[in-house]
């Protein structure tokens, strides 16, 4: 809105010139988006205190210290990411973008979807919540529709191709089938973060490193001189969502704030679905699908222990992991949660730093 706002009165006054960068004004997201983090965070978090009573209700058959450690913790704190990230994108981000119209429309579609999930949860006392064939329908619905949307603001071969990193140059056309692989991205990253959110800290912060290194991919393929430099496929318009990317980045780390153990609120399938849709838009978006299994690696291995677990329990009656996911195998291992959850941020950091390579060796 700004840029929209202030860009055409800068020959008037030149420091308005300012809001033409994208780095600015990705910048001027992150702080922004922190700020406001700050601003309604003590609030909010009283607020669902005082609404849930007895907190989120803890699995029986998760680790038994949970029980203990996080019960009468209110959920759906993903609210407090959601109304930053949007308030801050609409401030800073160009508003006449179709890409990011539809970023935030996946954001907050899957958010609500969600948050319908949390409240049965604290409603009704029952961990399970909504059921996930409901879930999933409400997903691909709109997955759906912003795969088709994509589809219409990319150019053709694009916007029905797949790049592929590492090599230069190089889109497998698809065809029509890359509306349901654009929805598989999508829906596949969200209950992938969904299925990592289970200790405090623990998804939050490889879903701000995955925004800081979308914030630069989307900025490099929206930009004509360093796409070419860099041989990647330049998306024309696809910029504008490092804004997004920063807004996410600093509602993140503004929601980390109250979230660092011991937890204050959990983010909840609100904030969970939420950022995994939005991580899967970005990365369809800026032809960085594949980018987006290393970058998000730690989402993806999270994902794998839970296939191969149930897999392995129907076929042969014994399990691989003593829990899964991956970060309660540890905790049933004796590994302190803090060491868990850093050890984890280290993985998700150096798998970030492989996946921001493939911008460059090809």
């Amino acid at each position: 809105m700004l840029f929209n706002l202030l860009v055409p009165l800068a020959d008037d006054f030149q420091p308005f010139n300012l809001f033409r960068y994208l780095t600015f004004r990705t910048g001027g997201a992150v702080a922004t988006a922190l700020f406001v983090s700050f601003l309604i965070g003590p609030t909010l978090i009283a607020w669902l205190r005082v609404k849930q009573k007895g907190g989120q209700p803890i699995r029986s058959d998760g680790p038994e210290s949970h029980l203990l450690t996080k019960k009468g913790t209110p959920t759906m704190g993903g609210l407090l990411i959601l109304i930053a990230a949007s308030i801050t994108t609409l401030l800073w981000a160009d508003i006449t973008s179709g890409y990011v119209w539809c970023v935030l429309m996946v954001t907050i579609g899957f958010g609500l979807i969600g948050f319908a999930d949390d409240f049965l949860k604290v409603s009704k006392k029952n961990p399970k919540g909504l059921p996930g064939k409901y879930k999933l329908t409400g997903q691909v619905a709109i997955s759906l529709v912003a795969a088709l949307w994509i589809g219409s603001l990319t150019r053709e071969p694009l916007a029905s191709s797949l790049a592929v990193p590492f090599l230069k140059d190089v889109l497998l056309p698809l065809g029509i089938l890359f509306i349901p692989f654009a929805m598989l991205v999508m829906v596949g990253a969200s209950n992938a973060v969904n299925l990592t959110d289970g200790l405090d800290g623990l998804a939050i912060v490889p879903v701000m490193i995955a925004a800081g290194c979308f914030a630069l991919i989307a900025y490099l393929a929206g930009n004509a001189v360093f796409s070419n430099y860099l041989q990647i496929h330049h998306v024309p318009g696809s910029g504008e969502i490092a804004v997004f990317c920063g807004a996410l980045a600093g509602a993140g780390l503004g929601f980390l704030w109250y979230n660092a153990p011991p937890a204050r609120v959990f983010m909840g399938d609100t904030g969970s679905l939420s950022l995994g849709g939005a991580l899967g838009t970005i990365a369809v978006i800026t032809k960085h699908e594949l980018v987006l299994v290393i970058i998000g690696g730690l989402f993806v291995l999270e994902t794998v222990s839970v296939i191969v677990q149930v897999v392995s329990f129907k076929l042969t009656g014994k399990r691989v992991f003593a829990m899964a996911p991956l970060h309660h195998h540890f905790e049933k291992k004796g590994w302190a949660e803090p060491t868990i959850v850093i050890r984890f941020w280290i993985i998700a950091a150096v798998l970030a730093l492989i996946g921001l390579s493939t911008l460059k060796l090809r």
